[in-house]
């Protein structure tokens, strides 16, 4: 891991999760623990409408956070109901908060490669809907991350069991004095979040 990055998450272990967002977690927390338990392979896509900001920064807090308490076999992805492009302040965020990434190219819909530790294979995050080719067809838990995908994807094609686990999206605070730190807190929300969720894995 890389050093900043531990120093992030030396914060997370001191964030609280309430009760009741325990109880909102704990379906996904037993669908985790069910697949370890039969040794299957663990694949979590995380959909929220346009695939642009809570639904990367639960990808990969999800994705890190399996490393980070040795959970292996662990596949995470993200979509959206559309397809828009992942917003560069969740980059920025997320370089700030100890995160090596590279943008491999510049087109309206950049894919961005992201490297929680130098000896890992770095998360490809790009916006995309929740069915695209790059994500799984089956076999998937399904976390909604916002109401609306919540609300406008009553059936997931293809998964498993669907987790709504909702969060306030930062673009509220777009343009104004408080984005930064609304960005910051809300993917320290996450963090804590997918922190608590796998360190409940036996």
């Amino acid at each position: 891991m890389y050093p900043n990055l531990e120093k992030t998450i030396e914060i997370i272990t001191s964030i609280s999760v309430s009760e009741d967002r325990k109880a909102v977690l704990q379906p996904l927390i037993n669908y985790i623990q069910n697949k370890v338990t039969t040794n299957q392979e663990i694949r979590l896509n995380f959909i929220c409408t346009h695939n642009s900001r809570r639904s990367h920064l639960s990808q990969i807090w999800a994705q890190t956070m399996a490393f980070q308490f040795k959970i292996n076999n662990v596949f995470c992805y993200s979509g959206g109901t559309e397809a828009t492009a992942m917003f560069p302040k969740v980059a920025e965020t997320l370089v700030n908060q100890g995160f090596q990434i590279q943008k491999l190219s510049q087109e309206n819909n950049p894919v961005y490669a992201i490297k929680f530790d130098e000896n890992q294979a770095p998360i490809i995050c790009f916006s995309k809907t929740y069915n695209d080719d790059f994500n799984p067809k089956c076999y998937f838990g399904a976390i909604m991350t916002c109401n609306n995908a919540d609300e406008g994807c009553p059936m997931v094609f293809g998964a498993e069991a669907r987790f709504p686990i909702k969060y306030n999206d930062p673009k509220a605070f777009d343009g104004t004095e408080l984005m930064n730190e609304k960005y910051a807190e809300r993917s320290l929300e996450i963090a804590s979040e997918m922190y608590f969720v796998f360190s409940q894995i036996k």
